[in-house]
């Protein structure tokens, strides 16, 4: 009996079918459950993959996004008065109430000495200095005592869809004593929701951040300070940024996170990160209020960090409503053996809902870095 012939056929439309699975897995794999790559050498690709351009995503965007990003207006802003503005104040007073299309104000080289509020209104505005070296800096010295605390900031944004790309933001004031009032000075303020800093050094001392409310990303940052220097109540994901602590003297806190009851979707989460800086006795985070949600997830921490890691505040009643975690973080300052009892080295599946863009719903807004 002959044998049936090998049809050649066969193996090829095998072979297209396993191509069309894996591109289909790719693209089923792009979306907010995407976990980030264990590995920081594969960060990059799995950004790009999973915050891919406009054109590739429109359909999973918010539409008010989508017809924002259609066309965008660029404003150039020089010293030597060779682009549109002299002043970062007078292009952000040139967008007009009730913005709807994206405003792109490429900032020139230089020191900015103004402090800057985006109203409410003024949605899809952009902050982009040229990448390199020569950050453009907007600095301002003011302080809680002039201002109040959250007011005191050089730069306040409290529109929605804001983005910053290559910046320096500073608030210049002297660096609080512990006795002088009012000596708290904030650099940013963002209140608005769906904002994104790319490539951002954010300077100052005490209360350097205060991350305000709503869903933030940060990607590239250093963010230097002393005391409480990321505060507030957003839900923000800090990927690939160094926390700079200047804890040469008095206590130094990173974070101090406001939440205050289990029902609020507020957190922080810091993925890839490094902890550096002076001295020895930082802590990561404090119970500044009773209910803080903050965790570490695969990051370097220098021998800055005090073995305990973290603080309740001298409220021991806290211990049992805050969640501060670690996991799988590295360095002389995450040995988790000394650790405040009240905090917890998480489990793979208590670290999955905070290493994926999911936790900030990115995939319905986050796009990739300007380009200008």
């Amino acid at each position: 009996m002959a044998t049936k012939p090998r049809n050649s056929n066969t193996k090829v439309s095998l072979m297209v079918m396993v191509t069309i699975i894996l591109t289909t897995s790719n693209v089923v794999l792009c979306d907010d459950k995407t976990p980030v790559p264990t590995d920081r050498g594969q960060l990059e690709s799995w950004f790009n993959q999973n915050v891919g351009p406009l054109e590739q995503r429109k359909s999973t965007l918010d539409p008010a996004l989508v017809a924002a990003e259609q066309g965008p207006k660029v404003v150039k802003v020089m010293q030597d008065g060779s682009g549109d503005f002299k002043t970062i104040t007078d292009a952000v007073n040139s967008v007009p109430s009730g913005n709807a299309k994206r405003v792109i104000i490429s900032i020139g080289a230089g020191n900015y000495n103004e402090k800057i509020k985006i109203e409410r209104t003024k949605n899809f505005i952009t902050f982009y200095g040229a990448p390199g070296g020569n950050l453009p800096t907007l600095s301002y010295g003011g302080t809680a005592q002039q201002y109040g605390t959250v007011d005191s900031a050089t730069l306040i944004v409290e529109s929605d869809y804001f983005v910053a790309a290559n910046i320096q933001i500073s608030n210049t004031a002297p660096r609080p004593d512990g006795k002088r009032p009012g000596a708290q000075a904030v650099a940013l303020r963002i209140s608005g929701d769906k904002a994104a800093f790319y490539n951002c050094k954010l300077l100052g001392f005490q209360d350097t951040i205060c991350d305000d409310r709503h869903r933030h990303f940060f990607k590239n940052c250093l963010v230097q300070g002393t005391v409480d220097f990321i505060f507030g109540s957003g839900r923000s994901l800090y990927l690939n940024t160094e926390l700079r602590v200047l804890g040469d003297s008095g206590m130094t806190v990173i974070v101090a996170q406001a939440r205050t009851m289990d029902s609020q979707d507020t957190a922080y989460a810091f993925v890839h990160c490094d902890v550096t800086g002076t001295g020895t006795g930082s802590y990561l985070g404090r119970a500044w209020m009773s209910n803080p949600k903050v965790i570490f997830a695969y990051t370097t921490m220098t021998s800055v960090i005090n073995p305990v890691g973290w603080s309740d505040n001298m409220h021991t009643e806290y211990d049992r409503t805050l969640y501060f975690g670690e996991y799988k973080n590295s360095g002389a300052g995450a040995a988790p053996a000394g650790r405040a009892k009240f905090s917890k080295q998480l489990s793979d599946a208590e670290a999955q809902p905070f290493l994926n863009l999911g936790f900030i719903d990115g995939s319905s807004w986050l796009l990739p870095p300007p380009r200008v």
